[in-house]
């Protein structure tokens, strides 16, 4: 039996007619073809399917697409510039090479994009623990960090 849901996802309409059980990241990936939400862990551990919910950053694999009738949902796609020009935070990870293989990068930057709105100058120690929730396998997060708060700064100018 399917359930009709309907939501606005990077600021344009998207419904479609979904089994009940179907996770967000899965109506992200497969109804609408965003892949840029990544599926990591399926357990809420790791971040990789970080996307913003009416404001606030959420892992989109522990919750159902119909717990978000109505929501504005913004994804890694949703960020940048319609004319393409990189958003402040994406650009500063790839300004301070905040990424080596890149899973993990769409998850980290909405998580720091919602961790600056919150925290607009949380120091080196803040910016840690407010990433535990973001699993990155490749960096040792020196660099991720740096581009948080260089992130957070351009942000500010922006």
């Amino acid at each position: 039996m399917a359930i009709q849901v309907s939501m606005t996802v990077n600021g344009s309409p998207a419904s479609a007619a979904i089994d009940p059980r179907t996770l967000l990241v899965q109506f992200i990936r497969e109804n609408l073809s965003l892949t840029g939400t990544h599926v990591g862990c399926d357990t809420s551990q790791c971040g990789a399917c970080t996307v913003i919910v009416n404001g606030n950053a959420i892992k989109s694999c522990s919750v159902l697409a119909a717990q978000c009738q109505g929501a504005e949902v913004t994804t890694i796609e949703g960020v940048a510039g319609a004319d393409g020009e990189l958003h402040p935070m994406q650009a500063a990870f790839k300004e301070c090479h905040g990424l080596q293989c890149g899973f993990c990068t769409p998850g980290m930057i909405m998580c720091a994009i919602d961790l600056v709105k919150r925290h607009p100058a949380a120091s080196e120690h803040e910016v840690r623990e407010q990433l535990k929730g973001n699993m990155c396998r490749c960096t040792g997060y020196h660099n991720i960090v740096k581009a948080v708060q260089v992130g957070a700064a351009n942000m500010q100018g922006a």
